[in-house]
């Protein structure tokens, strides 16, 4: 049986390939559970960035619905936990990850590019969350805080699909890039993130992740006492010292 999701790792980049291109990617079972564990893999590692792609024409078409035929209730409930569970390991990666999205996005698949902490596309790639229209629910908190709760509940109501272009003019796509300069932008994107203190990177990933949460006052707080940490873990001197050189 062959694995759902490939896992490199080369001086400090981890790449996840989801590789089940003859069932366009869908989320199982064995692919979330194998998210969840390659996330943890790549942070027991320090890594320093994650990139999630595809193999095949489509991103992930959403979760696997040829699974569940014969499910009862209870088992329905068990998939759905692991599915969330594989979100939140992406979502929760200390160090910057990155979604890298070339066809369709579902269901699923728009839960793990959003997970991720940008989305670099290619003008093939769209977004749909036509879950509710499929009598179920999800994908119903990710999107609302970042494409805001109108253009999300529309696309939950009517499966509307995001193009790559909408998907940028909403703020869900990072960068938009022709297919032949795919490869050097997300070179160039990476060969930066490596080069920049991790701890620093990470801070500051904190910082974003857990202000939006927050009030003002308390996001402040959370920045100050990332300033601490980043002071303790003194990287800042090095990179001081070589500025402007």
């Amino acid at each position: 049986m062959t694995e759902p999701l490939i896992y490199t790792e080369a001086d400090g980049l981890v790449t996840l390939t989801l590789d089940r291109p003859q069932a366009r990617n869908a989320l199982n079972l064995a692919l979330a559970e194998a998210l969840a564990a390659a996330c943890r893999r790549a942070t027991e590692a320090q890594a320093k960035c994650v990139v999630i792609r595809a193999n095949g024409p489509v991103f992930c078409a959403g979760a696997d619905l040829k699974e569940r035929q014969g499910m009862d209730d209870n088992a329905v409930r068990a998939r759905r936990v692991k599915g969330f569970w594989a979100y939140e390991s992406i979502e929760r990666l200390p160090m910057p990850s990155i979604a890298v999205v070339e066809g369709p996005a579902v269901g699923s698949g728009v839960e793990i590019a959003a997970a991720c902490d940008l989305i670099l596309a290619t003008p093939a790639a769209s977004f749909k969350t036509p879950e509710a229209l499929w009598g179920t629910v999800g994908a119903t908190q990710r999107l609302p805080r970042i494409l805001g709760k109108r253009l999300a509940k529309d696309m939950m109501f009517t499966g509307r699909v995001l193009t790559a272009e909408e998907a940028l003019a909403a703020g869900l796509v990072a960068r938009l890039v022709a297919p032949d300069a795919l490869e050097d932008t997300l070179a160039a994107i990476t060969a930066t993130i490596l080069k920049a203190p991790a701890s620093a990177l990470a801070l500051a990933k904190r910082c974003i992740d857990e202000g939006l949460e927050r009030d003002p006052r308390g996001a402040l707080a959370t920045e100050l006492l990332a300033i601490e940490d980043s002071l303790a873990a003194a990287e800042w001197r090095s990179a001081m010292s070589s500025f402007g050189r």
